[in-house]
């Protein structure tokens, strides 16, 4: 039996014999390169940090293209740190569930170092603003998800948080961008280094979100006199600090049990899955796909390392938004995000088990065939058409990967504006097109809503996914019932107006009746759902 804190130097046998991989080059050196002259911070120590930019790190360290670990700042679960980096050495064991069953396994030491980056924990909140303060720190990245980049509530206005934080000026911000605006205050205060700060978290326009995020705080910060002119035009200067976009694509899954006791039966001794107080799943290996992307912008005013030589796709920002449109508002989240609202409720446990259901196969492939694929931007460096031909024949069905529709469907109303408004948009622009037209996105929509009903297809109740907006659109559920004679447009019109929700007032271009309609056909009787399923597929669908 192996351990990640084993050598793996001298015990590079017993590695092999579990079938493990092992880095070449030395740990401990990567570690104090890293505290003293880090290059590389990066932002949420999840799982698709794991499985994804720590094996990019990998690359690069042994490839001798760079000398310092990763230096990880995780902002959400202080359980991750201690429990899963600090208890680990920071080593991560990746593991590649391939479509034919087999694993493909990966020591990883390009963590160099793994902080709770909170006020509440200073010596962390310490080590991450002295990398801010270096001169040597090149780029940060970002996988925090969406709601890590909030600011406003659902009607647009800032929330309390943010109010604070721009009240407080930088030694008080305690939110993610405002704890982000106070980094680069630090680093301004402190030779006004450039530094490129890179959003690879899923959703479109990352960076421009991070960049107006950031401006947000520190204008505000400007006007109470907190800060000077000199630090916005700082942040304004992409010479100085560049906000690049960027396309990321890998389903990373939550860590399975069944990987669990398969690198337990090959040899591999630390498999235990820890389930923290702030619900994150994380384990000391993490298990992902075989097939990804990264795109991003090449804009690193500090220098960067050469990410092209591990796989990353460095090009202009037109051709990132162009992958990035094709990816997460057309060919892969749409369809994502539908299997999860309908793979509730309908009860499926698998994303592989939904795409051998010919109702669900049949409905993605007519959103991202049909209404999806017509108004995608091809941007050359990956085909649109086989990236969802991809999708369907060959990453969803691979029931290698232990993807449930329950864990897709966390902060789903967050995704909406982008993975189905941008679509829309499209279809309002073209004056060939009218949104009207549109049946699946529509059909998706109100799949929503009644997801929020917490009424399955079958008449029991299930349990919803977090989501920051339950707590404020729930109660416009609870008295719904199966088979009741509902207003559907009382109770969903102040939801499908809302252009925060759906970036689209629905009503005004057309929608939001068809939307109604949909959600109350799914409220007739138990397998309402499925039957509303089929007959927009029989009415509407086509055969791809």
């Amino acid at each position: 039996m192996v351990k990640l804190l084993d050598d793996y130097v001298t015990n590079k046998a017993a590695f092999e014999k579990a079938g493990i991989t092992v880095p070449t080059y030395d740990a401990a050196k990567t570690s104090a390169e890293t505290k003293k002259a880090p290059v590389w911070l990066h932002f949420g120590g999840g799982n698709l940090f794991r499985c994804f930019h720590a094996m990019i790190a990998q690359k690069l360290l042994d490839a001798g293209e760079l000398d310092a670990g990763v230096l990880v700042g995780e902002t959400w679960d202080d359980a991750v740190v201690k429990d899963i980096y600090k208890k680990y050495d920071d080593r991560i064991l990746s593991v590649v569930m391939k479509a034919d069953g087999t694993l493909d396994k990966t020591l990883l030491a390009s963590v160099g170092d793994a902080e709770y980056f909170n006020r509440d924990n200073p010596a962390g909140f310490e080590a991450i603003t002295a990398a801010f303060k270096s001169k040597s720190l090149q780029f940060v990245t970002f996988s925090i998800t969406e709601k890590g980049y909030a600011l406003t509530d659902m009607n647009g206005n800032l929330t309390a948080q943010a109010q604070a934080d721009i009240k407080g000026g930088p030694d008080k911000a305690a939110t993610n961008m405002g704890l982000m605006a106070y980094l680069l205050y630090t680093r301004f205060q402190n030779g006004a280094y450039p530094i490129a700060m890179v959003s690879t978290d899923n959703f479109s326009e990352n960076g421009q979100k991070l960049e107006n995020a950031v401006l947000t705080i520190a204008k505000g910060w400007l006007e109470n006199g907190s800060v000077d002119q000199k630090f916005v035009d700082y942040l304004s200067d992409p010479k100085q600090v560049s906000f690049p976009w960027s396309m990321i694509d890998r389903i990373t899954p939550n860590p399975s049990e069944k990987v669990s006791q398969q690198l337990a039966a090959a040899g591999f001794e630390d498999t235990d899955i820890l389930h923290t107080a702030k619900h994150t799943n994380i384990a000391p290996f993490g298990n992902t796909e075989e097939v990804h992307y990264l795109v991003i912008e090449d804009s690193f005013p500090n220098g960067r390392p050469a990410l092209d030589k591990a796989g990353v796709i460095l090009t202009d920002r037109d051709t990132v938004n162009d992958a990035d449109q094709m990816k997460v508002t057309a060919c892969l989240n749409p369809l994502h995000t539908s299997l999860a609202i309908f793979g509730c409720l309908l009860r499926y446990q698998s994303i592989a088990e939904e795409v051998a259901d010919p109702d669900l196969l049949n409905l993605i492939k007519n959103l991202g065939y049909g209404e999806d694929l017509s108004v995608v931007v091809d941007p050359k460096i990956i085909d649109p058409k086989q990236f969802i031909d991809q999708l369907i024949q060959k990453r969803l069905p691979n029931k290698n990967i232990p993807d449930t529709p329950q864990r897709i469907a966390t902060d789903t109303s967050q995704k909406l504006p982008i993975r189905y408004g941008v679509t829309i948009q499209h279809y309002i622009d073209d004056p060939s097109r009218d949104p009207k037209d549109l049946e699946f996105i529509p059909l998706i929509l109100a799949g929503w809503c009644r997801y929020l009903t917490g009424i399955a297809d079958d008449g029991a109740s299930f349990e919803l996914s977090n989501d920051p907006l339950l707590d404020q659109l729930q109660p416009r559920f609870k008295n719904v019932q199966l088979g009741a004679d509902i207003d559907a447009h009382e109770i969903l019109q102040p939801i499908l107006a809302n252009k925060s929700i759906f970036a689209h007032d629905l009503y005004a271009i057309g929608l939001g009746e068809k939307v109604e309609a949909y959600f109350k056909q799914m409220l007739q009787a138990k397998g309402s759902v499925r039957g509303t399923i089929q007959a927009a597929l029989k009415a509407h669908g086509k055969n791809y």
